[in-house]
């Protein structure tokens, strides 16, 4: 269940009241009238079915009520009710397939802006997986990638692309690019002064390296992997199960990439510099593919559950009064 709070201009309060009544899978609605003072109006609350709460929030903001007055969610992480028991049996489909979009489009938001704190991670990671590189180290590489945070900007973009949102798309690419451009620039400084120090040297990059040549010569499977994390990763933001997305950073050679593309920059090697590149590319290009790809087919489930469920004669409806117009 999900819980809504919301701050009601008085005069739509009655039309709120009765989209949430009319909305099966809701339940516990309170009505608090002139109980906000900023901005002034009511408070209204209730809590909701996973699976109901995009389009009870689609029709609240289509009372403008998010411009007007305030709109939040939360998660109810325990609910003794009857009451909210049956409103998720009554809601169409199952909670785990249901995606809200207003929720993901405003954590995508979040995640993909180009800041201090993103650019540092970026930069951190990047250097850390340079170490990796040159040591040859495994655990240094796989560290690296959860440390990176490119996943936020890449999902930004798939869910730009499926809700036709420019401005979040080009947020997103601009929060990808320059993240990388930056993390690339200073870990190759980075690299040189290693060098200098003698902690780092090109026989070390020009070594065999078995744990980590792979990141420079990309092949099929770079692409097939990248399509599978993809996929993963944006089945884990659109569900709430943020647990995978780590599965997820480890998965995908993005930041090891950059790293080994930085390093070689710095000895001039640009062989190993543009293969770096290109696994870099190849790997962002299937992320996003398959992450666009699975939120278009989350869409259509949503909408042939939601089919199915309608000329099954909705279960469960609120009838009476309540009943949906």
């Amino acid at each position: 269940m999900l819980h809504l709070r919301m701050i009601v201009p008085p005069g739509r309060t009655p039309d709120a009241v009765k989209l949430i009544e009319s909305t099966v899978g809701t339940t516990h609605l309170v009505v608090l009238p002139g109980a906000a003072r900023d901005p002034s109006g009511d408070v209204v609350m209730c809590d909701v079915a996973r699976e109901a709460c995009d389009e009870l929030l689609t029709g609240l903001r289509g009372l403008r009520i998010d411009e007007d007055g305030a709109i939040s969610v939360d998660d109810v992480g325990l609910s003794l009710s009857k009451r909210a028991d049956a409103a998720e049996e009554e809601a169409p489909g199952e909670s785990a397939d249901a995606v809200i979009w207003e929720q993901l489009t405003d954590a995508t938001h979040e995640e993909s802006t180009l800041s201090v704190t993103y650019a540092a991670f970026m930069i951190l990671a990047t250097m850390i997986a340079a170490c990796g590189v040159v040591l040859d180290n495994a655990i240094l590489i796989v560290g690296a990638m959860a440390v990176g945070p490119e996943f936020g900007p890449l999902a930004g973009v798939c869910t730009a692309v499926v809700r036709r949102a420019p401005r979040l798309a080009a947020r997103s690419l601009i929060a990808l690019l320059a993240g990388f451009a930056a993390a690339i620039a200073v870990t190759t400084l980075f690299s040189l002064g290693m060098d200098a120090a003698g902690l780092f040297s090109r026989e070390q990059l020009d070594g065999t390296r078995p744990n980590t040549s792979f990141i420079w010569q990309p092949d099929p499977f770079s692409f097939v992997v990248a399509l599978l994390a993809g996929a993963a990763g944006t089945l884990s933001l659109t569900s709430a199960k943020s647990g995978a997305l780590v599965g997820v950073a480890i998965s995908v050679t993005t930041v090891p990439a950059a790293a080994n593309a930085a390093v070689a920059l710095g000895y001039g090697e640009l062989g190993q510099m543009w293969g770096s590149v290109e696994q870099l590319l190849l790997n962002l290009l299937g992320i996003m593919l398959a992450g666009t790809l699975t939120l278009y087919a989350q869409k259509l489930l949503w909408r042939t559950q939601r089919g199915r469920w309608t000329r099954r004669g909705r279960p469960g409806a609120k009838v009476g009064p309540k009943a949906r117009p």
